[in-house]
């Protein structure tokens, strides 16, 4: 090597230190807002802090964890251009699997994956999730922003994320809980929520060709508007209603859809019946069905069809519950009940007769 050569550098290679740390400082305003007391520190330490010596008031803390992604729902935040929401789609998808035990979300951490770091995109992405734990009620504690060039282009990018809770061992929902007579509330959804993406893009922007700014009329705006709806988060709400009366599962409706995830917290040997008369889905899930010419129990087993999460309650819990929702603003009904299984009925969940409307 000559004298006036220079040697290879990071920023060479793609990947730009400088503009990585101008977005941590984007961003630290946005992570103060999740702030909780039990935070001990700020951004910039190897690990983030929280004090847990608040759970010395219970008996028997369990720690409940979870982890998820948004899906292919980020490449469309990408090609609108628009990033301040899809964090609001990814800690719902970690909270409310948290609440689903009865689990108070206590903390989350990020990971955000990108080609190359544009600050101000990164700090939106990351206002998103701070906003998200906000009304989750926890805090945003640390995370990672990793530049991969020539894994990811230029303007790709993927976001994934952990949370922790905490629930008393003798208040721990699920399966164990439910009984036959027990009643099905269902908690309507703001839109498709972060699941089914790859379907929802194949059928509306493959193969019939629609643009993200078609307007919509069934929508009252434009497709890409409706497809980046902010995922319904919650866990605040599951929390009120479990002070206020007994529960004794609930159901994060994700992947799988209605059916398949109401069936995980349903016992050996109890049947749910859901009445598909009780509700009517929204556009968005009738326009894909439609211009897809799908079958319902293909499109049912994909998407949420309106519906986020489940509360199974006891018949007295029905009317505190409902009661609890529409104080809260979230939109609530019944969609159902557990029954002894019986010849005709499988152990889980099924859908009976046909939408409303």
């Amino acid at each position: 090597m000559t004298s006036n050569e220079s040697g290879a550098t990071y920023a060479a290679a793609g990947v730009d230190i400088e503009a990585g740390d101008r977005a941590v400082e984007l961003m630290k305003q946005w992570v103060k807002k999740t702030n909780r007391p039990e935070v001990v520190g700020g951004l910039g330490g190897f690990a983030g802090l929280f004090d847990i010596s608040a759970l010395k008031r219970y008996e028997r803390p369990l720690l409940a964890s979870a982890t998820d992604g948004v899906g292919t729902k980020v490449a469309l935040a990408a090609a609108m251009d628009k990033h301040d929401t899809i964090g609001h789609d990814l800690v719902g998808m970690v909270v409310d699997d948290l609440v689903v035990c009865g689990a108070e979300p206590l903390f989350m951490t990020d990971y955000i994956c990108v080609g190359k770091v544009h600050p101000e995109r990164v700090a939106q992405i990351v206002k998103g999730i701070a906003e998200g734990c906000v009304l989750a009620g926890c805090a945003l504690v640390g995370g990672e922003t990793a530049e991969h060039p020539g894994l990811l282009g230029p303007d790709e990018y993927d976001v994934a994320g952990a949370g922790t809770g905490v629930v008393e061992a003798d208040e721990l929902l699920g399966a164990h809980r439910v009984r036959a007579g027990d009643v099905v509330i269902a908690m309507a959804a703001s839109g498709l929520h972060s699941n089914g993406y790859s379907l929802v893009r194949h059928v509306l922007l493959n193969q019939a060709g629609w643009q993200l700014d078609r307007e919509v009329p069934e929508f009252g705006r434009t497709l890409g508007e409706e497809l980046l709806e902010p995922t319904r988060i919650y866990s605040l709400d599951c929390l009120a209603v479990t002070r206020a009366t007994e529960v004794h599962a609930f159901s994060h409706v994700t992947g799988g859809g209605l059916a398949a995830n109401l069936a995980r917290v349903i016992p050996a040997g109890l049947h749910a019946r859901l009445d598909r008369g009780t509700w009517t889905p929204l556009p968005v899930f009738q326009t894909v069905a439609e211009v897809g010419r799908m079958q319902t129990l293909e499109i049912e087993k994909t998407l949420n069809m309106g519906i986020g999460m489940v509360a199974v309650v006891p018949p007295e819990s029905v009317d505190v519950v409902l009661s609890v929702l529409a104080d809260r603003d979230v939109e609530a009904w019944l969609l159902g009940d557990v029954v002894d299984r019986s010849a005709e009925h499988q152990d889980g969940a099924a859908l009976y007769g046909d939408y409303a409307g």
